[in-house]
């Protein structure tokens, strides 16, 4: 009896200890896991959607947070509140950490940055300048302008009072569009961490607390592991046309496309070019602080270049389609915010390019009508060939290769070189051509 309680005991104590050592080993080999993003474009539907899938695989993976390394001129107000609406409800650690040095979180970039459990920038950075722009069609007027901007105030104070951050100085970024370096930023409290590296930022933060939807939590980033994520290949294709740039080149392709098939129908290649390209524009239009009168006046400089070709203006309908392309190209994106509107770099050669095209197809078709034809009665006329008989009121003449019944209004001798004047029916009219 007293064997078999020894036995027992050494067993029990064999079993705990076994049990104790894999806890040991299992906790031991647990290392954080943290996914890491990069945004290095304007705040975009498609850019808003990566980012909040983002977000969300990371709660799914039961990841320890997601690092958005982020550098934006700005963007959309709609896009911003997407993403702000994502890392507030997200249910996992988000950092924003601006990156490289260099880079900026501007106007839409400075709610994004605030909205973050944890706030980083890399030295040589900005933030700031967030007065919110108008949107829509024709712009807006002051009264409206006031409401927006209040409204874009209240919305960025109730997210840094949240997340204890410097909530007057988040107001002059909007209202008077301040911005301040990172080192500034680390000072008034806007942000949390100055970091030369993620390696030092991974550092900085390891043992901070932040508060989820779930409770307050403890980051732990000691021996991390990083697992970088990526756009997909449909996300980088929408990313990329949903800019202003691309856009515009899409729009201006797609309708030079569709004017060249239908300037020569059967071309085919011209056609489908054009229609994918309108339709990938048209995806990117509704994206993008879009001014519809700036849509219509390129269509309109499109119909006057297509007039020029049935209607005798003497240029002046080209004159008047260049214009119209120009000015609707100036109007195309209704935003003061340089990140939504086409650059001066883009514009120009684009311009250029699209409105030689447009000139050199003109001037081809032009030519073609002013040619001389070469069938029918008209392309009889001016036709040179030799009297087979005496030709007066009746005769026969040859020319390129038939014989053909003719008169004249003097009379000409057989033999006679001739040149038909005019094709009435089946018989032409002809006219002796004189020696020289």
């Amino acid at each position: 009896m007293v064997r078999n309680t020894i036995r027992l005991q050494v067993f029990m104590s064999a079993l705990i200890l076994i049990v104790t050592f894999s806890s040991h080993i299992q906790g031991a080999e647990k290392k954080p896991v943290f996914d890491v993003i990069t945004v290095s474009a304007t705040i975009t539907p498609p850019v808003a959607e990566y980012i909040v899938q983002n977000i969300d695989a990371s709660a799914k993976a039961n990841s320890d947070g997601l690092i958005i390394l982020l550098d934006t001129p700005g963007g959309l107000d709609l896009a911003m509140r997407d993403i702000a609406k994502g890392i507030l409800n997200s249910s996992v650690p988000v950092v924003v950490y601006v990156h490289p040095s260099g880079a900026r979180a501007a106007s839409a970039g400075v709610i994004i940055t605030v909205a973050a459990h944890i706030a980083a920038m890399t030295p040589g950075t900005n933030i700031g300048a967030a007065h919110p722009v108008g949107l829509g069609v024709g712009g807006t007027d002051k009264i409206m302008m006031k409401k927006v901007e209040n409204d874009a105030v209240a919305y960025v104070r109730g997210i840094a009072d949240k997340r204890g951050r410097n909530a007057d100085w988040v107001e002059k970024a909007v209202r008077k569009s301040e911005s301040i370096t990172a080192e500034e930023a680390l000072k008034l409290k806007v942000i949390d961490f100055v970091a030369a590296d993620l390696k030092t930022l991974l550092e900085q933060i390891d043992g901070k607390e932040v508060i989820l939807l779930t409770g307050k939590k403890v980051v732990r980033t000691k021996d991390v592991i990083i697992n970088e994520k990526k756009m997909d290949t449909r996300q980088r294709i929408l990313a990329a046309i949903s800019d202003p740039n691309i856009a515009y080149i899409l729009f201006l392709l797609g309708l030079a496309g569709l004017y060249f098939e239908f300037a020569h129908p059967g071309v085919i290649l011209p056609g489908v070019v054009g229609g994918i390209s309108l339709i990938l524009a048209f995806f990117a239009l509704q994206t993008l602080p879009v001014n519809y009168a700036g849509v219509l006046l390129i269509l309109f400089g499109i119909i006057l270049f297509i007039a020029e070709i049935k209607v005798i203006s003497h240029g002046l309908l080209t004159v008047g389609g260049i214009i119209s392309l120009i000015l609707g190209s100036l109007l195309l994106f209704d935003s003061p915010d340089p990140a939504l509107r086409v650059s001066w770099s883009v514009m120009i050669p684009t311009l250029t390019i699209i409105c030689l095209f447009f000139a050199g197809i003109i001037a081809l078709v032009l030519k073609a009508q002013m040619r001389k034809r070469r069938t029918g009665k008209d392309g009889m006329v001016g036709e040179e060939g030799k009297a087979i008989t005496d030709v007066y009121e009746t005769g026969k003449v040859f020319i390129k290769g038939e014989y053909w019944n003719a008169s004249s209004d003097k009379p000409v001798e057989k033999g006679r070189r001739v040149r038909i004047s005019k094709v009435e029916g089946l018989i032409i009219k002809i006219e002796e051509i004189k020696d020289k």
